[in-house]
């Protein structure tokens, strides 16, 4: 989805001629430019995904250490290799400019830098949620689609006040109408998703083992008792059970419906800007899939940093220390590392037998009582 999503948004320079501002006569004269923005397409695709690999992944997929070590540089030189890759397309690009062409070169350069940085930048955050666990992927996605279709219900059947004049057909009624539906969406689907394992382990290798782990207590039930009238007259049970992590999505679903419909009001400004009337027809009356992407990215930020601000425990537990070790060394320095850990702890145990065998045979305090009882022994003998 995220790539789809990438391959739409590319510069006017990428391929399709549909997209406004390309200029195919200018491209003409122009040989090997659209390559070059292939290679920063590539480049900021190296250094955007490139970070999320890890040694520890790398283990999971081979076990060739020629390939492990080949593998296991890049990532270590990641940035510099990146840089060095975007200082050759800058270099790349100064080589390239013609007289008279300068301004079409420089919109196409800066045109390129943009919608990378949005795409990228963004997507990225996408990317790093799935690895917190599906759950923190497809809840926001979800609201977001949720909050999307049923701002068009209500505004096609209950629509007459105006909201935004970017968007004529967006409605003061359709916004309240979403908001209340993804309010009570995200409370209903956080617990659905809650229950199961598979979407809400994190992803910490490429193996299968994930699939299966502790949820944790965010996942776990909490049972709250109903009044008595309620589960008398209305209800047919005493209390109700209630996953932590439902509050936590009702704070989601407050942003999905009143802050991230800005990026639809957003596309829409740009569509205007290039007279797009839709990014796609896949869906009749309501736009392309694509359309429905406007919001997506501005939610994969947010709820990544409510998920590591508001979710993800401050303080630093052993299993955090572990798997960051686990990521950012090797197969020999782990084996470095956990060698010497054992020595650390081998030495501060023989300090403590030392210490607690001194105190219980400490020559002093055993004369003393010898002498005391000797005293004592004496005076029975008196």
């Amino acid at each position: 989805m995220v790539l789809v999503h990438h391959l739409r948004l590319l510069p006017p320079d990428f391929g399709t001629g549909d997209v406004p501002m390309r200029r195919a006569h200018e491209d003409k004269r122009l040989p090997g430019f659209r390559i070059l923005n292939w290679h920063f397409y590539f480049t900021a695709m190296l250094f955007v995904y490139g970070r999320i690999l890890s040694h520890q992944l790398v283990n999971t997929v081979t076990s060739d250490k020629i390939f492990y070590k080949l593998v296991s540089k890049l990532i270590k030189y990641q940035m510099v290799i990146c840089y060095f890759l975007y200082i050759a397309g800058v270099m790349w690009f100064i080589l390239t400019l013609k007289k008279k062409m300068y301004k079409y070169q420089f919109g196409q350069f800066a045109w390129t830098h943009m919608i990378l940085i949005v795409v990228f930048t963004q997507s990225a955050f996408t990317v790093a949620n799935i690895f917190e666990g599906i759950f923190w992927f497809l809840l926001p996605a979800s609201l977001i689609a949720v909050n999307d279709v049923a701002a068009y219900f209500f505004g096609f059947f209950f629509g007459k006040t105006p909201l935004i004049k970017l968007s004529p057909k967006k409605t003061w009624e359709g916004f309240i109408g979403a908001s209340v539906v993804t309010t009570i969406s995200a409370f209903v689907l956080a617990n659905v998703f809650g229950h199961f394992q598979w979407l809400t382990c994190p992803r910490k290798d490429l193996s299968t083992g994930w699939l299966l782990c502790d949820p944790g207590p965010l996942f776990k039930p909490e049972y709250y008792p109903l009044p008595g009238w309620l589960s008398r007259w209305v209800l047919p049970w005493k209390e109700v059970a209630i996953l932590p992590v439902q509050w936590h999505a009702l704070c989601l679903s407050l942003f999905a419906s009143s802050i991230a419909p800005f990026g639809g009001f957003f596309a829409s400004g740009f569509k205007r800007a290039f007279k797009i009337k839709d990014f796609g027809d896949s869906i009749p009356g309501h736009g392309g899939f694509t359309d429905r992407m406007d919001c997506q990215m501005v939610m994969a930020v947010f709820a990544y940093i409510y998920h590591q601000s508001f979710v993800v425990p401050q303080d630093y537990t052993v299993e955090m220390i572990i798997n960051e070790i686990l990521r950012s060394l090797t197969l020999e320095e782990q084996q470095i590392l956990y060698t010497k850990l054992g020595q650390i702890l081998q030495e501060r145990m023989s300090d403590l037998i030392t210490i607690f065998g001194g105190l219980l045979y400490d020559p002093h305090e055993r004369s003393t009582k010898d002498s005391v009882s000797g005293e004592v022994d004496r005076g029975f003998s008196c």
